[in-house]
């Protein structure tokens, strides 16, 4: 298999998450006649020939800690699903596992209270909120060091920051209601033609990511970042624009018509609502430019599980489970995951848009001064400001 460093700037764009099925129940889920997906063979109980001997040690060692694992994630069922059946067909001894599906910020707060008093169940740490990533993995004895011996197989983005990995790299998008949009967007500089071309049509029927939590701030700094004009095309889309916390509820309301559209949306929770929406929810990759934010992934120290949580990690970074991830709707980053439909994958975004419009999101630190100047800037003018 092949791999290929990416350039430190690029960008992807997300998922779209399940949050708004509920809403689009009535529509058909998948019709009889779609191509069912080739099957991801797993390769049960054996690991790839270049792992080291003493890999042996940990998959022993796993069959010794009770068949659980504990996963603290921002992550939807519907994009965990292929992942722990896969899984689970790998190593079929872990029988139970629980994967919660928290705020992007509340996975670092539940585990950050609970380690204080040194009663943490989770196993394994998941989220794409790359500024509170930052902040966590920089504080002492909060993850488990693991060096996977797949990262020598990976890009060289695979590795975010010591003992944190990324799962996926998720893109970041424009949604929007079909029935509603007087034509679909093609990206942030579009849609500002768009709204400016009927301003009451789109009154307070935008919305935007809430940029006072981890992810917002991440997605909406890095666009601005690297887009040239790219406050000027905010200056005509926030005044008319609502803030959500979740991308979950951005979709459920823009499937319901109460937004047209959404920008900066993760296409890992909204790709199963396109999927069920028949029609009535679609996204875009921006082109000009599109954010690609790396889900991250560690192992918590003091983690009641460690090889069970060793063999995830892997497990996630392997070519079983990087096919895996690209079924649920999360964006694979491997070169060898097949190019098929439903399958979402970098090399679908990069044909998309083409790799110059790609901004990779930093998981870095940002100062608490910049991070207040780009926050009353972004607030002041969703309040109308200029």
């Amino acid at each position: 298999m092949s791999t290929r460093p990416l350039p430190p700037a690029l960008t992807r764009r997300g998922l779209l998450g399940a949050a708004a099925v509920g809403a689009a129940g009535a529509l058909a889920a998948c019709g009889e006649d779609e191509t069912p997906l080739p099957a991801n063979e797993i390769d049960a109980e054996q690991v790839p020939d270049y792992y080291p001997a003493e890999y042996a040690d940990i998959l022993a060692a796993s069959k010794e800690e009770g068949g659980e694992l504990e996963v603290y994630s921002n992550t939807d069922q519907e994009n965990w699903a292929p992942i722990l059946r896969d899984f689970q067909k790998k190593y079929p001894w872990v029988e139970k596992i629980n994967a919660s599906n928290l705020d992007s910020d509340e996975v670092f707060q539940r585990i950050l209270s609970e380690q204080a008093t040194n009663g943490s169940p989770a196993d394994l740490v998941v989220s794409n909120a790359a500024q509170a990533w930052a902040e966590y993995a920089g504080g002492e004895g909060r993850l488990l060091a693991h060096d996977s011996p797949e990262l020598a197989h990976l890009p060289e983005f695979a590795l975010l920051l010591p003992n944190v990995y990324a799962m996926s790299v998720d893109p970041q998008t424009i949604a929007y209601n079909t029935s509603l949009m007087p034509e679909a967007p093609t990206g942030i500089g579009h849609l500002a033609e768009l709204v400016a071309a009927d301003t009451g049509l789109f009154e307070d029927k935008l919305t935007s990511r809430d940029v006072g939590g981890a992810f917002g701030f991440t997605v909406s700094r890095t666009f601005t970042d690297h887009v040239p004009d790219a406050w000027e095309h905010l200056e005509t889309l926030l005044p008319l624009a609502r803030p959500e916390t979740s991308s979950g509820t951005q979709n459920e309301k823009i499937l319901a018509g109460e937004y047209l559209a959404g920008f900066f949306i993760s296409a890992a929770p909204a790709n199963p609502v396109v999927a069920n929406s028949g029609g009535l929810f679609e996204i875009v990759f921006p082109q000009d430019g599109t954010v690609l934010l790396p889900r991250g992934i560690g192992i918590a120290h003091g983690a009641p599980h460690p090889n069970t949580a060793r063999l995830f990690v892997d497990f996630l970074l392997s070519e079983e489970g990087q096919r895996a991830v690209a079924e649920g709707g999360l964006a694979s980053y491997r070169d060898s995951v097949e190019q098929v439909e439903g399958l979402h994958t970098y090399q679908e975004v990069v044909d998309a848009v083409g790799e110059d419009a790609i901004i990779f999101a930093p998981y870095e630190l940002v100062d608490e001064a910049e991070v207040d100047e780009f926050t009353a800037r972004w607030n002041g003018l969703l309040e109308g400001g200029s």
